[in-house]
């Protein structure tokens, strides 16, 4: 008689199999662990995370936070599943809004390593520890001192998994992919502070400030070469109710592979659809290469099923074709007028042509090519050449062509060298100095060093040239920043410009007011009465200003004399009435170092205004632009890092090369 097979028996698993079977789901690997808890707390409003980790994460991971912490009351079932603060009902998922909602993140790491969760909230005075197995709490929450926040420490993550443990990649790889993963949430949360840290490392790997920016984020983890050639820009579309913000790559920068960071609704997540993005750069990138690209989209709730996955990172959302099409629009139309950017290639060697023998090959690499060289000989034409000759002012008397400018007389600024020799013992002096100095940025300080002066743009902007590239800078704002420091250092041995004949301050007082720039209102008063206010005021700190900076005003209120900052540069006229009406509301006469500060810094906005009109004016404006500003600019301007904004690099040499080279 034949056998017949049995049918097996069904049993029910034990809670214990199942809950380890879903936590394989959802903690796949270290990363996983690490993007569920930064969501739990970026939910948990903090400003700054930190993580530290050995051996990949696979010994220890550590998230540590100042978020708004735990309750004590919520401890117990914190690491049971499905216990969440984010929904109630199954209808709460469409209108969900935060990262964490399932309730199994702290559930499934509970069943595959050793927890520990230390926090405290602001109202409680002390906080909590608890350890956690299999998602029970053991033993009681412990009160222990902490700052508000949270702690939450995984060790010997998959311990009781040998077969999920052998099949990760090694500690270091496993720290990349940390890395990436905290990177993407950097850049996206660019208010919140990131720090990830090997154990036992003196230096991060990773980090980022609190309130930053995407694209100084994007700078400090992927490097300058991506975000100087980042585009931003942002869509809304009203048909299809989506809004886009982008940071994407101009066709001059590419790699070998495609670094895409997609946000969803805040949520960090893959997109087959949005990833196809990469392939509009396929018309101006050499092919195999590919952009960087960042993209955060913002969805109705109800259009958005973020149930999808077990890890969250898929999402499916309603019209996909259309939403990806307009977005693919919007980066073709920005990359349509990059051309002047692109990078183009050229082949070394032709087909055919005899291989180089090894001495050839080491002769070559101690090769300097043209593109290499540096060309800084002061006998090249200049931009100036291609322009309109200039012509030079003898008498280098600036003038406006406002109506009130030209009723002061030209010849009224002679410079008279009266310069004393005295030692500077004031701390308020003092230490503005050292502060200039302290905040002098080396790498700036040698690029105007070895600047080589190209021409001058307009009124505000020049060009320079530093080794092999081109740079633009904004001159009024390098000016200010020299006349300040001349200030200081000059302090109380100012050589004087002495005004002959003086001239009468109040008058001058009067014509400032009648300009646009003091914009004076017939609610302000009258001219005649502020102007006798204001002249007070300056007649009665003339001592201060005649002792420490060399500006003379005589007792029957006449203009005497202006310090003189750099040899052959003497300010503009036209801007002198202004600068007196600013001295007598804008500097603080009553604190030392507010009032030397407030003084210098007025001083040095005058003094750096030169005279714009067309003729011989402007020809000598230009003239001191190259003669007098960028040669002091070289000898003794100490640039702040916040100078660094005003220079924009135009181009390079090789950059050139690749444009117009031959093959």
């Amino acid at each position: 008689m034949a056998e017949y097979l049995q049918p097996g028996v069904i049993r029910k698993l034990d809670e214990v199999v199942v809950n380890r079977i879903a936590a394989g789901e959802i903690i796949q690997r270290p990363a996983n662990a690490l993007k569920e808890l930064l969501e739990n707390s970026l939910d948990a409003q903090s400003t700054h995370i930190q993580v530290q980790v050995k051996a990949g994460g696979l010994k220890l991971l550590q998230i540590q936070d100042n978020g708004t912490g735990i309750r004590r009351e919520d401890l117990a079932i914190v690491c049971e599943r499905f216990t969440t603060s984010k929904l109630t009902r199954f209808e709460d998922l469409s209108q969900i809004a935060t990262f964490g909602f399932r309730g199994e993140a702290l559930a499934s790491i509970s069943h595959v390593a050793h927890l520990s969760i230390q926090t405290k909230t602001a109202k409680e005075k002390c906080g909590y520890k608890a350890t956690y197995a299999d998602g029970k709490l053991q033993g009681q929450p412990k009160p222990c001192a902490g700052n508000q926040g949270t702690i939450i420490c995984i060790e010997d993550l998959f311990y009781n998994m040998p077969q999920r443990r052998q099949a990760l990649r090694s500690p270091a790889e496993e720290f990349q992919r940390l890395s990436e993963v905290l990177a993407r949430y950097a850049v996206h949360n660019p208010r919140v502070g990131f720090t990830l840290r090997k154990q036992g490392d003196a230096q991060p790997a990773l980090r980022t400030p609190v309130a930053s920016s995407r694209s100084e984020n994007i700078r400090i983890i992927y490097g300058a070469a991506i975000s100087k050639e980042l585009l931003e820009f942002s869509h809304r579309d009203e048909v299809y109710k989506f809004e886009a913000e982008c940071l994407i790559t101009q066709v001059n920068y590419s790699a070998k592979k495609c670094q895409m960071l997609l946000f969803i609704n805040q949520r960090l997540v893959e997109s087959t659809g949005l990833t196809s993005v990469d392939s509009i750069y396929a018309t101006y990138l050499p092919r195999g290469h590919h952009p960087f690209v960042y993209m955060s989209l913002t969805l109705p709730p109800q259009n958005l099923d973020v149930n999808v996955h077990p890890t969250k990172h898929e999402v499916h959302f309603l019209y996909q074709e259309e939403i990806v099409d307009s977005i693919k629009q919007q980066v073709e139309a920005r990359l349509l007028g990059s051309n002047a950017t692109r990078t183009f290639y050229k082949q070394l060697r032709l087909p055919g042509a005899p291989d180089l023998d090894e001495t050839q090959l080491a002769d070559k690499t101690q090769r300097i090519y043209p593109k290499e060289m540096v060309r800084t000989d002061s006998t090249e034409q200049k931009l100036d050449k291609f322009l309109a000759p200039l012509v030079k002012s003898d008498s280098g008397v600036s003038s406006s062509s406002s109506q009130e400018a030209s009723r002061l007389p030209e010849e009224s600024f002679r410079v008279t060298a009266a310069k004393k020799s005295r030692e500077v013992r004031l701390s308020s002096v003092l230490d503005m100095r050292k502060r200039v100095e302290r905040q002098c940025s080396v790498q700036l300080r040698s690029t105007l060093k070895n600047l080589v002066y190209v021409g001058c743009v307009d009124e505000r902007r020049a060009l320079f040239q530093h080794e092999t590239r081109l740079y633009m800078c904004n001159t009024r704002s390098f000016s200010e920043e020299l006349f300040y420091q001349r200030m200081i250092y000059e302090f109380q041995n100012c050589s004087e410009i002495t005004i002959s004949p003086p001239l009468p301050l109040k008058e001058l007082l009067i014509l400032s007011l009648e300009s646009e720039a003091a914009g004076w209102t017939p609610e302000d008063g009258d001219k005649a009465e502020l102007a006798d206010g204001a002249a007070d005021i300056l007649l009665k700190k003339a001592p201060i200003m005649r002792e420490y900076f060399g500006l003379r005003i005589s007792e029957d209120g006449m203009l005497e004399s202006l310090p003189s900052l750099l040899h052959q540069h003497r300010p503009c006229v036209a801007h002198l009435p202004v600068y007196l009406l600013r001295l007598a509301t804008e500097v603080d006469w009553e604190q030392e170092t507010r009032c030397f500060e407030t003084f210098c810094r007025e001083t040095a906005r005058f003094y750096a205004q030169l005279d714009w009109r067309e003729g011989a004016t402007a020809g000598f404006s230009r003239w001191t632009m190259e003669h007098v500003l960028f040669p002091a600019f070289k000898k003794y301007l100490l640039p702040p890092p916040r100078i660094k904004d005003q220079i924009y690099e135009l181009t390079n040499l090789p950059t050139l090369y690749k444009v117009f080279e031959r093959c």
